[in-house]
C-alpha cells in the first residue's frame, strides 16, 4: 500500500491547506492510508506557549474534524487520527488521558526536544554539541522504552544541526537503532526536508551513514513525508525515492504502523 501517517494541520502553526485538502490531495496522490499527527498539544504546568503545536482546548476539534472526513471519504481512503509527540516525562500521565479519551489511533515520537520545551531548545536547531547529542539519544531510548509511540520520526534529526558526521553520531545511531531493533519500532525515513537540502546543497536527513547503521543493524523502515503542505501528497518524488533508497540498503520496510486496540 501507499500510505502517509505523518500529516500536520494548520494547528501546529507552520502548515498550510484545510485538513479536507489534505485528504483530497492524498487521494491525489494515489495513498490508500492517510494518518494525521499534528504536534501535539501539551497542557503545561507553567504558562509556557509554544509556537509550533495547536493548544489543548483545540484538540476536541482536531478530531471531530478527522471524524467528520473519515466517514465523508469512507470506503475511498482509510484516515487515521494520530498525533506526533515527544518524550515529555512530567506529562506523559496527561497524554495517556487524552490518547485514551479521543480514541486516537496512534502516536508517532518526534523527539524534538529534552523532556520539555518550556526549558530545552529545540534539537533541529541546537544539537550541535556532543551534549547535546547525547541528551537526544537518552529522550529518544527512553521515549522508545515507554512503549507509547508506533515509530520514532525522523531518527536522524541531529543532524540537521549537528556540524558533521562523527564517531560519536556513530555510537548514538548505533544505540538508538539497536533499541528500535530490539522494540520492533519503525524508524521513519522522513522526506519531510529534502527539497530544502536539494535547494542548498545539503545532506541533514534523511542522513545516508545514519540510514546505513539503521541498515546494519535490523531496523525496519517507515516512510513518512512529514507533509506541512496538502501539494506535497500530490508529489511522488521524494516517496519514490525513499523506497528505492531502502530497497538499495536492503532494509525491511513496512507501509503499515501499530493502532491503539479500542
Amino acid at each position: 500500500m501507499k500510505t502517509n501517517y505523518h500529516t500536520h494541520t494548520t494547528r501546529c502553526l507552520h502548515a498550510v491547506g484545510t485538513d479536507e485538502a489534505y485528504v483530497k490531495s492524498a487521494l491525489k496522490g494515489g495513498y490508500q492510508v492517510l494518518g494525521f499527527s499534528d504536534h501535539t498539544p501539551w497542557k503545561y504546568h507553567t504558562n509556557y506557549v509554544a509556537d509550533m503545536r495547536m493548544l489543548p482546548d483545540q484538540l476536541p476539534d482536531y478530531v471531530e474534524s478527522l471524524r467528520t472526513l473519515r466517514e465523508k471519504y469512507r470506503g475511498q481512503i482509510d484516515i487515521k487520527i494520530g498525533l506526533e509527540c515527544e518524550y515529555f516525562p512530567e506529562y506523559m500521565h496527561w497524554l495517556k488521558e487524552q490518547v485514551k479519551k479521543y480514541e486516537l489511533d496512534y502516536v508517532i515520537f518526534g523527539n524534538h526536544f529534552y523532556h520539555t520545551d518550556e526549558k530545552f531548545p529545540y534539537f533541529g536547531h541546537h544539537c550541535d554539541s556532543r551534549d547535546m547529542l547525547d541528551l537526544y539519544e537518552e529522550s529518544a531510548i527512553e521515549g522508545m522504552e515507554t512503549g507509547v509511540y508506533c515509530c520514532l520520526a525522523h531518527p536522524d534529526l541531529f543532524m540537521r544541526s549537528y556540524p558533521q558526521w562523527d564517531r560519536h553520531c556513530t555510537l548514538v545511531a548505533r544505540h538508538i537503532c539497536r533499541t528500535a531493533a530490539r522494540l520492533g519500532i519503525p524508524l521513519e525515513y522522513n522526506t519531510g526536508y529534502q527539497a530544502y537540502n536539494e535547494a542548498h546543497g545539503l545532506e541533514t536527513y534523511p542522513c545516508p551513514e545514519f540510514w546505513h547503521i539503521a541498515a546494519n543493524e535490523g531496523c525496519t523502515a517507515i516512510v513518512g513525508l512529514d507533509a506541512h503542505n496538502n501539494a506535497d501528497l500530490e508529489d511522488p518524488t521524494y516517496y519514490d525515492r525513499a523506497l528505492q533508497t531502502l530497497k538499495g540498503l536492503k532494509m525491511k520496510v513496512t507501509d503499515t504502523l501499530r493502532m491503539n486496540a479500542w
